[in-house]
């Protein structure tokens, strides 16, 4: 193979399995669940005590928690962004319609009921200012993300295996935390969510584990750039009405840190899992500079776990204008 087009060819060659994986890894439209499944049914003549009884429960969570509820929500609502990223991947055909196009397409349907659920349930609550909320969702799509993939598929799955293990971790937190609070409904609904998460991890790591077989020294490099430059959230770009992309991202990381939810562990720790899953030290047929990038890796996860030792979190909350503190016990 030209080395030029060893990407481009290496998608075309997998491309054969995609109809596979989506039946592995995605559920049909009317099998999976749908929001209106977990939520008051707007049809139903309690639907107003069912919204009462929601609001009251949702009235024990604390300002951290809906920070954090907020956040992933946000980050589940710019998918637009996220599509579009990977239609733009190299060997992502959406004019044709091929078979990569055809899996972001699906892939992107079952993400969206994210975002449509959590958003929904936050309008019901009562408990933050969804006006603030929706501006901040609409400041992030504007500003689209910059990840450090660019178009190669290999980054970019490196990424959405990352991200979406991630992701699950992040939602499941949450679940269990609102089921401490006796919120039954939230916790089952954040559950559902992970559910996706984890399946789509697994999709993103297989993709990842077929370009080991096929290409191993560029897929090893490619790893070690993005662990070299680090995995970025999705909503790195996060900003409130009327302010400049700033620290925002940082004091809602901080916000999922004391809570919890998402921490630098967690961090080390998927990248232990990644390298376990794609049994990075068993690979062979490897150049020169893919073994010194393994090596990098294999040592990576405990210089990462020295570091998040010694990081100390701000004693101080930020207010967020999502969340408006006089609503929050």
């Amino acid at each position: 193979m030209p080395q030029k087009n060893v990407r481009l060819e290496v998608m075309q060659f997998l491309e054969k399995d995609v109809n596979r994986f989506v039946d592995e890894f995605l559920i049909p439209v009317e099998k999976i669940w749908q929001p209106s499944d977990l939520l008051p049914n707007s049809e139903s003549e309690n639907f107003f005590e069912e919204v009462k009884e929601l609001r009251e429960i949702a009235k024990e969570l604390p300002y951290d928690f809906w920070v954090v509820l907020v956040g992933d929500t946000i980050t589940e609502e710019a998918l637009p962004t996220y599509e579009a990223w990977l239609m733009d991947v190299e060997g992502v055909d959406n004019v044709e319609r091929n078979g990569w196009a055809k899996w972001v397409r699906q892939w992107t349907g079952e993400e969206n009921r994210h975002g449509d659920l959590l958003n929904k349930y936050l309008y019901l609550s009562g408990r933050v200012n969804m006006r603030e909320v929706e501006m901040t969702t609409q400041h992030l799509i504007n500003d689209g993300f910059d990840i450090g993939t660019g178009r190669d598929p290999y980054k970019n799955f490196v990424y959405t295996s990352f991200q979406e293990l991630a992701t699950y971790i992040s939602h499941n937190r949450v679940s269990q935390i609102a089921k401490q609070y006796g919120d039954k409904k939230l916790s089952k609904l954040c559950k559902m969510i992970a559910g996706d998460e984890m399946r789509h991890h697994h999709a993103y790591s297989e993709f990842v584990n077929q370009i080991f077989k096929v290409d191993p020294s560029e897929m090893m490099l490619a790893f070690q750039y993005m662990m070299k430059q680090k995995i970025v959230m999705p909503a790195v770009f996060l900003r409130e009405s009327g302010e400049k992309i700033s620290t925002a991202f940082e004091e809602f990381s901080n916000s999922a840190q004391k809570l919890g939810v998402y921490t630098a562990a967690d961090y080390v720790d998927i990248l232990k899992k990644l390298t376990e899953k794609w049994e990075i030290d068993k690979i062979t047929n490897l150049t020169a500079e893919a073994e010194k990038a393994r090596d990098y890796l294999m040592r990576l996860p405990e210089r990462m776990a020295k570091i998040s030792e010694r990081m100390v979190l701000p004693e101080e909350t930020k207010i967020f204008k999502w969340v408006e503190p006089a609503l929050i016990r």
